[in-house]
């Protein structure tokens, strides 16, 4: 019996100026799994001085950390392996110090890449991992740059890499450590300042959404999700952050719920970069990406990966991974948009409610592989905690909460952030009653049916000579219509 081959390998490296990053995963199923990540603290843009030669304890921080991220290259093909410097290393007059050491260490070439490199690879890591259409803008603010990207599906229409970022705001703007409104608010017209240039281009090329890549936006969205908001990011929360942020007078007092203390030094000078980048382009709302430029540098090697449309991707590859019924879940997305497009036009208040309702009906028996009994649980658990490139983390809680509910017992859905709760209970509806009425688990055996809404209100007609021929169907879709109208979502079925 032959052996299976094993999937590879691939890695991708990131000597940031704040943090070192290392990314192991592996192609698998028409996508790729996280098999590693390891981060250390290396601070390497703290370590230039004033004629920007980087000093030799940096330098070492740095050594020893790649030290540490040789161990896991040794296995990996060379050609599955992206190492790429960024801005310090852009900057350091002493740069091929620190490198031939670094390439020596790591037995693998090293590229500083340059400020337009790091924006367009940063932009294919979000194109692969964000779904939504449209033209989106991107903001990723690093240790010593920031870079702002204008994009649409794959294709970057503009590339942006700044200056700025939150170790060298940090050291310019919070030297002596106090977080009182005159250092925020330097910092803060200082990052504008650097913004000036580029604004009338942005501006004018416009944008549909706004997405955060970086781990200053990473730390905000943990911050708020701990204090209980939903996750789109907008300025009144960035505002409300910087006055927690200035209840505590020094730096080293800093306590924020949900704030890690790694995060916290550099915190406060990352929040008035995008307070101003917030003001200037005047952005209403952002959320956090699902990749950046570690994830870029992956994407570049796999070519099979390059697909349009990413949430289809992640649906076959769950399908597959899973041993998901392929035809059955496209059925019951058929069935679950035709009986939609006979309701109300404006029955869905959102139009990301319409491809919510598709993926949990394309993937609600997720469960089924671990155990039938409860399925809906172990489906919820599942879309909860996979990583669903093309999802953001409200998107995955809501379709978890659907897909619990998807069969038998029904109850009101929770709180969630990515639907209002109209739009998503009613596609909690429609999922149960296409799942109902397409057991038979062929599209040529479903009944013609028929859905009127008003409101809330649901009727469902069907023929009564197919529901006599069904008598267990008829009942269960009796039982259908008391468990939802017993919740106070009203449904009746007659016959015609």
């Amino acid at each position: 019996m032959s052996q299976a081959v094993p999937s590879p390998l691939y890695a991708a490296i990131d000597l940031g100026s704040n943090s070192f990053h290392m990314l192991v995963v592996r192609h698998i199923d028409g996508s790729v799994q996280t098999m590693a990540k390891i981060k250390r603290k290396v601070r390497l843009a703290a370590g230039l001085n004033d004629t920007n030669a980087l000093s030799q304890e940096a330098m070492q921080r740095g050594w020893d950390c790649l030290s540490l991220f040789a161990e896991r290259l040794q296995d990996i093909p060379k050609e599955n392996i992206r190492i790429v410097g960024t801005a310090t290393l852009r900057t350091a007059t002493n740069v091929d110090v620190f490198l031939a050491k670094a390439n020596q260490i790591l037995g693998h070439k090293i590229e500083v890449i340059c400020g337009e490199e790091e924006a367009a690879t940063i932009y294919k890591g979000v194109a692969h991992t964000s779904g939504g259409s449209g033209r989106r803008l991107v903001v990723d603010i690093g240790g010593a740059s920031t870079e702002l990207i204008i994009g649409e599906g794959f294709e970057a229409k503009a590339l942006t890499s700044l200056k700025m970022g939150c170790v060298t705001w940090l050291e310019r703007h919070f030297k002596d450590r106090q977080l009182n409104i005159t250092n925020f608010n330097q910092a803060i017209a200082a990052a504008k300042e650097t913004l000036h240039p580029i604004l009338e281009h942005y501006t004018d090329l416009g944008w549909d959404v706004c997405v955060g890549a970086s781990g200053t936006v990473q730390a905000l969205q943990e911050i708020m999700l701990a204090q209980g908001m939903d996750e789109v990011i907008t300025h009144a929360k960035l505002k409300r952050l910087q006055k927690q942020a200035m209840l505590a007078d020094h730096l080293e007092e800093l306590e924020i719920d949900g704030l890690t203390l790694e995060r916290a030094l550099v915190f406060p000078s990352g929040l008035s970069i995008l307070i101003a980048i917030f003001e200037l382009l005047e952005i209403e709302s952002m959320t956090l990406a699902g990749g950046a430029l570690r994830e870029g540098l992956v994407y570049e090697m796999v070519d099979e990966l390059k697909q349009d449309d990413i949430r289809a991707r992640t649906i076959t590859s769950v399908q597959n991974r899973y041993q998901i019924d392929h035809a059955y879940g496209e059925q019951v997305a058929t069935l679950a948009e035709r009986l939609l497009a006979q309701c109300q036009t404006d029955w869905f208040t959102e139009s990301q409610a319409k491809m919510l309702l598709e993926t949990a009906a394309k993937l609600h028996e997720i469960g089924l592989t671990i155990d039938f009994k409860k399925g809906g649980e172990h489906s919820a658990y599942l879309l909860n905690n996979l990583d669903l490139p093309g999802y953001t983390r409200a998107q995955k809680h809501c379709l978890a909460e659907i897909v619990r509910r998807y069969r038998e017992q029904l109850t009101s859905l929770p709180e969630q952030h990515a639907l209002s709760g109209t739009s998503a209970k009613r596609v909690l509806r429609l999922l149960r009653l296409a799942v109902l009425l397409s057991h038979r688990r062929n599209s040529e055996l479903e009944p013609e049916v028929s859905l009127t809404s008003e409101g809330d209100k649901l009727k469902l007609t069907l023929s009564a000579a197919w529901l006599a021929d069904n008598p267990l169907t008829a009942a269960e879709l009796e039982i259908e219509a008391n468990r939802q109208s017993d919740i106070g979502w009203p449904l009746s079925i007659a016959a015609n």
